[in-house]
Formats: C-alpha cells, sequence, structure tokens
C-alpha cells in the first residue's frame, strides 16, 4: 500500500516538475492513519487543483498508527529532518501532546481536521470548527432537561466539560458514559447492554458524541434492540451527519438530529462532487463513496496551505530551510526562525471552501463558520436550519415537516410478503410473467385493492428468509418480514403477519382484516364402517347386560306371582273313557313367562296374557321399559347404522397436554410460537415446556412442512397454527387433515408499516373501507371455499350419511340364519328325544297289552293326550 502511495506521490512530483519547470519546491509533511483512504485522495487531488506556477507543494507522506507515540515522534522528526515547511496530519487523545510539544518547541506549523483542542496551542492550525456552540442550541431548541451523553474519549473531554458546565447552570439532568474504551470483540454486547440499561431508567433521548464509525457501530445496536422507534430521539454531535448509512434508521420512528459541515447543496460543493464522481476508484481509493467531512476538511487544509505560500511569496518573506534541516531532539532544540512566518501566514488565511467559510482567530481554530442543522425524515436527511456564531440556531420552518406531506401518487413502494397459500402463490406458469403477476392469492388481491385506494404504485418482494418475524432471544436481531421493515428494506408488509404486542414496538399495524385464534391440526383418522354387529351399537353394553338381566328377572316374577295367585289357576275336565277327571291348570309356567316377556319385548305380543291383578302390574311396567328402550334404540339405529364415523384421538389442547404419545409444535419464528412462550396459563405453559425440550424439534420452519409433517406421522404429530391456514388445507387434497377443538386464542391479521411512516393513515382507512364493503370476506370466500377442493363437504369433520350396504345390516342376516339353524337342531332333538320316549312307551304298553288288553288301550290314550299337553308346559295338579 506505502509503496503504491509513494510511486503515486513521486509520479504525481514529476508532472508537476515537468508542468512548473524550475517553480520553487514548498516541502509539505503529511501524516496519514492506516485506512484514511479517502483523505489521502482528497490531498493528492487539493495538490493538483491548487497547484501554481509561482511554486510547488511537494508532499512528504507517512502513514502510521496515530495512536502511537514513538511513531509520532519518529515519522515527526523525519518529516522535520526533510526540510518541511509545514505538516498535514492527524492525531487522537494519545499522542496529541506530543506533536503540540514538537510544534512549539520547533517552530512547525501542524495543519490538522482532528477534533479541537483546549487552551491556546501555537503552531496548531484546527480545520474542524468547534461543535460545542451547534450541540448547545441544538439541545434548548429541543428543551431537553434530561438525556445521556455518550462520548468517545480518544476525541478529547472539551465538549463533554462544556454539556456538564451547562447542565449544572440549568438544572439538566445528564448521564455521561464513555464508549471510547470498549472492547472490539465485546462492543456489540456491551452497547446492547448500555441501552438496555437506559431504557430502564426511561432514558430515551441520548447525544452521540463520537465519530461516524462509532456512530456506525452503536446504531446498529440500537436497531437490533428495537430502540430506534418512535419515542427515542439521537443527536449525532459530529459535522458527517449524512457520511453514515442512514437507511437503516431511517424508517424506525425514531428522531435522529446532526449536524453537516458540507453543505452538498453549495455550488462549490457541487461542482467539486461532480468532479470527485469522475474519479477511479482504484487510482483514488474512496472516490466512489460521497466525500466525508474529514475528506472536504482534508481538501480545504490543502487550499490554506496553498494560500498562505502564495501570500508568503507575494510578500516575497523567506521562508526557506537552508540551515534548518537538524535533528528534532537536539539538546537544546533549535526552533524555526521563519515557522513564526508561516504560521502567521496561515492564521490569515481567509478562503471558501468544502466546508464553507474558512477563517481562523489567532489561535488557529476555525472563526465565523456555519453548520447545517439536520433531521433524519422518512425521505432522507432534510435541513431544518443552520447554526452560525452570529446568528446562532435558526430553524427554517418550512423545511420541518416536508416529507409529511409529500403525496404518494406515483410513488414505487417495495411490499415484503412471504409465500404462503393462499395467500400469496406463484401462478402455474409464473414463467411467463414478471413481477407482481407472477404471483396470486389472497394478499396479492389485497395489496392491489389497498394500493388502488391508497394511490400508489407497488412491487411485490418475497422475505427472503422465509420467515414471518421474531426476535433473536441473543442477538436481538429482527428476522423475517417484520426485519425488512424494521431495517428500511420495505415500506410495507401485505402479508397473514399477526398483531402482537413485541411486534407492535418495532412496527404499526393497521386494523385487522381477518380475525382468527391459535388451532389444532391433526391427520384425518379412518373412518370406522360400521361392523357385522353395529345394530347394537345405539345402546351400550352395559344397557344390554342391563336388559338381559331384566328380562331374565321379570320372567322369574311373572312365574312366581302366577304361582302364588290364586287367579292364575283355573279347572280342566279331562274325560278318560267313562272316568271324568278335574284338574287346576298355570299357564304361566317358566317357559312361558319367558316367551312372554320375549314376546313383549319384541313388539309382537303373545297368546296367553296375565289374568291376574299382580301379573297385569308385572307385565305393564315391562311393556312400559320396552315401550322406552326400543324408542330410544329405533332412534339411534338409523344413525348408527348409515354413518361412517371417525374416533378422534385428541379433541382439545387439554387432550394435548396430558399425552406424550402424538408430539406436537408450532412455526419457528411467529407469533403462534411466541404465544406459547409469553403465556402464563398453566396449560399453554406446560405446552411450551414441552415443545422447547422435546427432541426431536418439534418447531418446523414453514407451514407447509408443518402440514406435510402432520400427513407423514400416521397420526403421531399435531401442528399448531392459525385456524384460517387450518380451515385452508382441510379443503386442499388429499384432504386429509382436520381442526379439533376450538380456538385456543382471539387474534387478528394486519398490514404492517415502519415506525411513522407516512402509509400508515392511508393503509388503515384502506382496510376499513374495505371490510365496510364487504371486500374482505368476498376474498376470503374466493381462496377459502370457492377453489376448495374437497367438496362441500370433503374438508369438513362432520359425518356424513350414506345408504345402507350389506355391511351396516349384515348382523342381522347372520341372526336369522343362526336361529333357524337353531331351530332346525332343536327339532332334531326333539324328534330324536320323542321317537326315544315313544319307542319305550311302546314296549312298557306291549308287556302291559299280554297282561290287560283292554285297560292298557285306555290308559295309552289318556297318557299320550296328557303327554303332548305337557309339551307346552302346562302342568296338571289333581284336587
Amino acid at each position: 500500500m506505502e509503496k503504491i502511495e509513494n510511486l503515486s506521490v513521486s509520479l504525481l512530483i514529476v508532472l508537476w516538475g515537468c508542468a512548473l519547470g524550475g517553480s520553487p519546491s514548498v516541502q509539505i509533511g503529511g501524516l496519514f492513519p492506516r485506512g484514511a483512504d479517502q483523505e489521502y485522495s482528497a490531498f493528492r487531488i487539493g495538490m493538483v487543483q491548487f497547484g501554481t506556477s509561482e511554486f510547488r507543494l511537494t508532499p512528504h507522506i507517512d502513514n502510521l498508527e496515530v495512536a502511537n507515540s514513538f511513531a509520532v515522534t519518529n515519522c515527526f522528526c523525519s518529516q522535520f529532518s526533510r526540510g518541511v515547511y509545514a505538516i498535514f496530519g492527524f492525531y487522537d487523545k494519545k499522542s496529541v501532546n506530543t506533536i503540540t510539544s514538537f510544534c512549539g518547541t520547533l517552530h512547525v506549523s501542524f495543519i490538522t481536521p482532528s477534533f479541537p483542542l483546549d487552551g491556546n496551542q501555537q503552531f496548531i492550525i484546527q480545520m474542524r470548527p468547534d461543535i460545542k456552540g451547534p450541540l448547545l442550541s441544538l439541545i434548548e431548541y429541543y428543551k431537553w432537561d434530561k438525556f445521556a451523553y455518550l462520548y468517545d474519549s480518544d476525541r478529547g473531554l472539551t465538549t463533554l466539560q462544556v454539556v456538564l458546565d451547562t447542565a449544572a447552570e440549568r438544572k439538566w439532568q445528564v448521564t455521561a458514559i464513555n464508549v471510547g474504551n470498549l472492547k472490539d470483540e465485546r462492543k456489540d454486547e456491551a452497547y446492547r447492554s448500555l441501552f438496555q440499561d437506559l431504557e430502564n431508567k426511561k432514558e430515551r433521548r441520548v447525544i452521540l458524541d463520537c465519530e461516524q464509525d462509532k456512530v456506525k457501530d452503536i446504531m446498529d445496536q440500537v436497531i437490533t434492540i428495537g430502540r430506534h422507534v418512535k419515542g427515542y430521539h439521537y443527536i449525532v454531535a459530529n459535522l458527517g451527519f449524512v457520511d453514515g448509512d442512514l437507511s437503516k434508521i431511517q424508517y424506525g420512528g425514531a428522531n435522529v438530529s446532526g449536524f453537516q459541515i458540507v453543505d452538498f447543496d453549495d455550488p462549490v460543493v457541487s461542482k467539486f462532487d461532480q468532479r470527485w464522481e469522475a474519479l477511479e476508484e482504484k487510482e483514488y481509493p474512496g472516490a466512489d463513496n460521497k466525500i466525508r467531512y474529514t475528506s472536504a476538511l482534508t481538501y480545504d487544509a490543502v487550499q490554506v496551505m496553498t494560500e498562505a505560500f502564495r501570500y508568503l511569496h507575494k510578500q516575497r518573506i523567506d521562508f526557506t530551510r537552508r540551515a534548518n534541516t537538524g535533528d528534532c531532539l537536539a539538546n537544546p532544540a533549535v526552533p524555526w526562525a521563519q515557522g513564526v512566518e508561516i504560521e502567521r501566514a496561515l492564521k490569515q488565511v481567509r478562503v471558501e471552501g468544502l466546508t464553507g467559510n474558512i477563517q481562523f482567530d489567532q489561535h488557529g481554530k476555525r472563526v465565523n463558520y456555519s453548520v447545517n442543522i439536520m433531521e433524519l425524515k422518512t425521505n432522507g436527511p432534510v435541513k431544518i436550519g443552520y447554526w452560525n456564531e452570529m446568528d446562532k440556531m435558526a430553524v427554517t420552518k418550512s423545511d420541518v415537516f416536508a416529507n409529511e406531506t409529500t403525496g404518494m401518487e406515483n410513488k414505487t413502494v417495495i411490499v415484503t410478503t412471504i409465500l404462503e397459500a393462499p395467500y400469496v402463490m406463484l401462478k402455474k406458469n409464473a414463467d411467463l410473467y414478471v413481477d407482481n403477476d407472477r404471483y396470486e392469492g389472497y394478499c396479492v388481491d389485497l395489496a392491489a385493492e389497498i394500493a388502488k385506494h391508497c394511490g400508489f404504485k407497488y412491487q411485490l418482494k418475497i422475505v427472503g428468509d422465509g420467515k414471518y418475524g421474531a426476535r433473536d432471544a441473543e442477538t436481538k436481531i429482527w428476522n423475517g418480514m417484520v426485519g425488512e421493515l424494521v431495517y428500511g428494506k420495505a415500506d410495507i408488509a401485505v402479508a397473514p403477519l399477526t398483531i402482537t404486542l413485541v411486534r407492535e414496538e418495532v412496527i404499526d399495524f393497521s386494523k385487522p382484516f381477518m380475525s382468527l385464534g391459535i388451532s389444532i391440526m391433526i391427520k384425518k383418522p379412518q373412518k370406522s364402517k360400521p361392523g357385522v354387529f353395529s345394530f347394537l351399537d345405539p345402546l351400550a353394553y352395559e344397557i344390554w347386560m342391563c336388559i338381559v338381566f331384566a328380562y331374565i328377572g321379570v320372567s322369574v316374577v311373572l312365574f312366581l306371582v302366577s304361582r302364588f295367585s290364586p287367579y292364575e289357576w283355573h279347572t280342566e275336565e279331562y274325560e278318560d273313557g267313562q272316568i271324568q277327571t278335574n284338574e287346576s291348570t298355570n299357564e304361566f309356567g317358566i317357559f312361558n313367562s319367558l316367551w312372554f316377556s320375549l314376546g313383549a319385548f319384541m313388539r309382537q305380543g303373545c297368546d296367553i296374557s296375565p289374568r291376574s291383578l299382580s301379573g297385569r302390574i308385572v307385565g305393564g311396567v315391562w311393556w312400559f321399559f320396552t315401550l322406552i328402550i326400543i324408542s330410544s334404540y329405533t332412534a339411534n339405529l338409523a344413525a348408527f347404522l348409515t354413518v361412517e364415523r371417525m374416533v378422534s384421538p385428541i379433541e382439545s389442547a387439554e387432550d394435548l397436554a396430558k399425552q406424550t404419545e402424538i408430539a406436537y409444535g408450532t412455526l419457528d419464528s411467529g407469533s403462534t410460537k411466541e404465544f406459547f412462550r409469553r403465556s402464563k396459563i398453566a396449560l399453554f405453559d406446560k405446552m411450551w415446556t414441552y415443545m422447547k425440550s422435546a427432541e426431536p424439534s418439534v418447531f418446523v420452519k414453514t407451514t407447509a412442512e408443518g402440514v406435510l409433517r402432520v400427513r407423514k406421522s400416521k397420526g403421531k404429530y399435531a401442528y399448531l397454527l392459525e385456524s384460517t391456514m387450518n380451515e385452508y388445507i382441510e379443503q386442499r387434497k388429499p384432504c386429509d387433515t382436520m381442526k379439533v377443538g376450538g380456538n385456543l386464542d382471539s387474534k387478528g391479521y394486519g398490514i404492517a408499516t415502519p415506525k411513522g411512516s407516512s402509509l400508515r393513515n392511508a393503509v388503515n382507512l384502506a382496510v376499513l373501507k374495505l371490510n365496510e364493503q364487504g371486500l374482505l370476506d368476498k376474498l376470503k370466500n374466493k381462496w377459502w371455499y370457492d377453489k376448495g377442493e374437497c367438496g362441500s363437504g370433503g374438508g369438513d369433520s362432520k359425518e356424513k350419511t350414506s345408504a345402507l350396504s350389506l355391511s351396516n345390516v349384515a348382523g342381522v342376516f347372520y341372526i336369522l340364519v343362526g336361529g333357524l339353524g337353531l331351530a332346525m337342531l332343536v327339532a332334531l332333538i326333539e324328534f330324536c328325544y320323542k321317537s326315544r320316549a315313544e319307542a319305550k312307551r311302546m314296549k312298557v304298553a306291549k308287556n302291559a297289552q299280554n297282561i290287560n288288553p283292554t285297560s292298557s288301550q285306555n290308559s295309552q290314550n289318556f297318557a299320550t293326550y296328557k303327554e303332548g299337553y305337557n309339551v307346552y308346559g302346562i302342568e296338571s295338579v289333581k284336587i
């Protein structure tokens, strides 16, 4: 690097020599810190720009670490031994005393753009104006009486001391914090911790007295922890307000103010800026960016030195150093006699430069300068006024709220969204389209309607990380669509973005365009077809057992009361030839009692009925009992035979929480996960404890991944998501998911904008208007149900009826066939039994006939009649 720079300088000197011929050479020293590429490029451009035919400036450049006093001493002495007339360079708090000591002793003028010094230092020409006056005026303008003051001790403590002195006089409460001694490897964490402490103290007004690189580091952490939103105010206490990248904090909503020494609207600066942009970045490092205020001060310093030596040349003052190129460390030191003349000439310079009017007092400090007061608006940095020593702070009222009155017409707004059906989807032939025409869905239509109502052009942009937006617990960085808004990458988010407290702290939401809640999605259970004996399902197993016992009990009671009641007995007369017999009979034997109870239960009746009052009471209560049972059975039978039922293992969040067989999880980096994480309800806290410790992880990166996991888990995974998405997926093929239970909470989707965005009010009114017109409901019906793939009931969890099939009533046929078979078997047994009994009787009768043929024949006829009568269970008893 140093070789290239020295070669460039040597080439520059040769060119100057050819152009200027025998012009006298004025040796100029240069001490540049490492990394100050743009400042060095500005120095070289100044050398070329301000070269004259009267003399030429010959630079001697050294690159060093300005915080190293030994390196500064070595380079300063080397410059002095070369016979330089003046030295341009930088210093910091560690090397400033070394430089001022050498300059005062050797009478060598040191021109610097570094921070101004306290006291009256000789031979130090300070190009940078003092910021104390503008800063105090701005604090008074905002009427701050309590604020935090973050300062970099490397820039000195002069400004801090003035602020503290003024605070003591005016009773301000100032919290001063040194951020200059933080270690680089832990500075981000330290900044976050610092602002968290300030938040705890309710300190939301902060002054940053740091250089732009440190301001950038601090602002990055401010954005990370969400302290760049409405309600916060920052003053950047340096002279290069527009030097840093303000785009990240621009849309946050916080007030950011500062100072700008380089007015890019000034004709002198504009002309230089054109030449600056034309430079090659390879030849002039840093020329690809706008010139910083330190580089502008460097450029102006070359102009000041040129004017001073031109004045000395015109006055024919001898300022040569033929005999003064000695050792700077000599004892005693030998000052340069002409050094005083050069210092006087430098202090007398009055020119217009990039930093405005350049003029010095007797102590080498800038006077009669003007500083622009800047504020950051949503459309960028805006000048709201200026400060000078005569007028102090003057505010241009017409500029203060200029960005708020700018219309949105013909403005192209970046709309961030997320690919999530049915909200935003790629068209099937998306490759044939460009820009917004490639997408379709609910939010695509909604964005078009809002743009039409608000009058702006828009461009849809899919969020890069595919996330909705959550803040990392460690780094505090927002991701997803919320991060796009927070860090200024998008102007508005039109997506299924849930309105939550943590998001509302960093972005603004419109009124909800859709209401919803967290719901449970499971895989739809297989429909259970009625079994062979499904006709028994209308009544529980316990009821059937009770009916059986009731049947037996009623039959036994009927038998007993018939036995004890005399009204159930009646007399039958039998004629046995010429002998007449009277016997009392009872129709309700045990078998007839069972038959009577069965006939009544089957609603078929019987050829016998009770005669006694007690028997009729038993029959009456049994008929009433069977009436209720059969009616209830009939009422439920149709439903159980014709409905294919689904048995769901989970019906509510309570069912999920009290079991471990079915895993359940949410979308990672979403509001659903945040709901469980923050919930204080015991049930949801228990569920969160399970989810965060489950292995493998139950969280999914996208909703599509969660749905796929539900479908492939064979009923062992439940996915917690917004009810609207759950209902939509139910309507999509393969129609194998279902929503169970009610919603766990109640919330809404809103359209998000950055804090303080001028779009907020217009979008809010547009959402309300669309809701009143019924267009929001129309859009939901269009994308949820009109385009459903599961039919009118395919995605519904309700049971549907169908025609009876053989499988529904097969059990009835089995019983019929079984009953017929049993009857045949019983008939066979009866036949065999009767045949055996008849054969035995015939044998006995034959033997008896041989003894008394006539008597045997009469007895046989009576016995046959009597046995046949007993088959029906009627018993005869002799009185």
